[in-house]
């Protein structure tokens, strides 16, 4: 309901930083934000949406609550295991096919942690209140719906990488200006590097947002 106030995907500041490093115009698009979402949904999809909206889940029993943040240290604790993972520097490889593997390992770890806490509090807030658990029955739909196209979206961020990664060396490899004595050799893969993991946790905070609307709905249940 509060999508419009929030950062949209062409929004964000991963998209935002692939533009800047790529040099790539992603022009804003005319569409509503309903209208574009339709674009995603067959209509299989659409029967499923629509009986997760309408559905009258039976009752089921409310839990005792601790604080309203007591999902919050799994969470946290998530986000700083992949953060560290991605600050960690690999070897300064010249090819990028050492970076390319870098990439998707970092991907791969994310999936593997981000979908089954993403199960655990939906399964929290199913357990809240008939209410909520229409809202849990949503979210699974919106994670099969969306979970494709953002797998999709974002498999294509390695390959942005390499043309920024190619420009870079070519760059590089260019004669140095007299005037200002040329870079450090290998400078160039170093800020590739810092460039590459600012682009991975701008990757981990979108596939955060849908955790921390489950635990927004978790403290107002």
């Amino acid at each position: 309901m509060q999508v419009s106030r929030r950062t949209g995907f062409t929004d964000s500041a991963l998209v935002r930083l692939l533009a800047r490093l790529t040099d790539i115009t992603h022009p804003e698009s005319r569409q509503g934000f309903a209208d574009r979402l339709s674009q995603w949904f067959g209509w299989t999809d659409a029967i499923s949406l629509s009986a997760a909206l309408d559905g009258s889940p039976a009752a089921t029993p409310r839990r005792a609550r601790g604080p309203a943040d007591a999902e919050r240290p799994e969470v946290d604790g998530v986000r700083a295991a992949l953060a560290k993972a991605i600050a960690e520097r690999g070897a300064f490889a010249s090819d990028f096919a050492s970076h390319r593997r870098r990439y998707l390992a970092r991907q791969q770890a994310m999936e593997t942690a981000i979908g089954p806490l993403r199960g655990r509090l939906r399964a929290k807030l199913a357990s809240a209140s008939p209410e909520m658990a229409r809202l849990a029955a949503l979210d699974v739909v919106m994670e099969q719906v969306l979970g494709s196209q953002e797998h999709r979206l974002l498999a294509t961020v390695p390959g942005l990488l390499e043309k920024h990664f190619e420009r870079l060396r070519q760059a590089a490899e260019r004669p140095a200006d007299e005037s200002d004595g040329g870079a450090a050799p290998g400078a160039w893969l170093d800020v590739f590097c810092r460039d590459m993991q600012g682009v991975l946790l701008a990757e981990l905070d979108i596939r955060l947002q849908p955790i921390e609307g489950l635990l927004d709905a978790l403290r107002k249940s």
